[in-house]
């Protein structure tokens, strides 16, 4: 059979040209098939594969992986006190690191967006995003060096008589509260470069005190990219287990056990089961905060 000619191929191309030149949402459609079959095989399959994963058993003999079906994981994780415990700790430390993340990003981000100069307001852009350079790891272990004993916290802190509070929960909050600390700046900064000045000016020239505009003009405007903020914040420290395990001493958190779980006990179904205990909880968090336009601003 011959090869089509090229005038064919050439009418053919414009034939097609024109069939989707009056059908946008076809053209939609084909522009994003690839990147939604991507998505759908990496998180939808992934988490549909989770799901199942978290139904099976492992038998106590063989410690082989047994592909029934079984609630058996889920009912443990949801009943004994030591899962109640990890989460209950989990959800506290999130919680707590949104809050003093939140707390540092607003004047840093309003300092950034009404504030600095343009050439400043660049060079404060590039000092929040060098963090993000560095490797996880790094940043982890830099903590973990500064809160240990005869560190420089320990240094700063003892002609005042105090100590460096160490390994623990209160050093997994402030390493991951200095590690998500970007991640939350970013948001707000953004939704506060969409503040007017008229606006500012406005409440101003009426007389608004700055703490007053601040609440009744600037923070209305700014809550879906506080909350955009702390979705980041707050997601990233449910599934964190690294620098728990670097800083954090013996307390443990979510992700700890389903990497325990997974490594030493060798027991997949289990940790499953456990993995789906954050991924509700955002999943929660997500709907309780769709309606603010917080996703609007990701």
């Amino acid at each position: 059979m011959a090869a089509p000619s090229p005038s064919g191929a050439g009418a053919a191309t414009r034939r097609a040209s024109s069939f989707l030149a009056t059908r946008p949402r076809l053209r939609l459609g084909l522009l994003l098939s690839a990147p939604l079959t991507w998505l759908v095989l990496v998180y939808v399959v992934a988490l549909a594969a989770l799901l199942v994963t978290a139904l099976w058993s492992v038998d106590a003999f063989t410690g082989e992986i047994v592909r029934g079906l079984t609630l058996d994981n889920l009912r443990e994780v949801a009943t004994e006190s030591l899962y109640r415990t990890v989460t209950l700790r989990t959800l506290g430390v999130a919680a707590l690191v949104t809050v003093i993340d939140v707390a540092i990003a607003l004047p840093i981000a309003f300092s950034m967006a009404k504030v600095a100069s343009p050439r400043a307001r660049r060079m404060l852009v590039v000092a929040v995003l060098t963090p993000l350079w560095a490797s996880y790891l790094v940043k982890a272990f830099a903590w973990r060096s500064l809160l240990s004993e005869g560190g420089l916290v320990d240094w700063v802190l003892d002609p005042f008589g105090a100590h460096s509070p160490g390994y623990g929960l209160t050093a997994v909050v402030m390493t991951q509260a200095y590690i998500w600390l970007p991640y939350v700046i970013l948001p707000i900064f953004a939704g506060m470069e969409r503040v007017p000045d008229a606006l500012l000016e406005a409440a101003g020239d009426l007389g608004a005190s700055a703490g007053t505009t601040v609440r009744t003009v600037v923070m209305p405007l700014l809550l879906p990219a506080i909350v955009a903020g702390s979705i980041f914040s707050f997601s990233l420290t449910l599934g964190d287990y690294i620098s728990v395990n670097i800083v954090g001493g013996a307390n443990q958190m979510l992700g700890n056990l389903v990497y325990t779980n997974v490594g030493a006990a060798n027991n997949l179904p289990l940790a499953a089961a456990i993995a789906l205990v954050p991924i509700v909880i955002m999943l929660g968090y997500l709907a309780a905060v769709r309606r603010t336009g917080a996703l609007d601003n990701l």
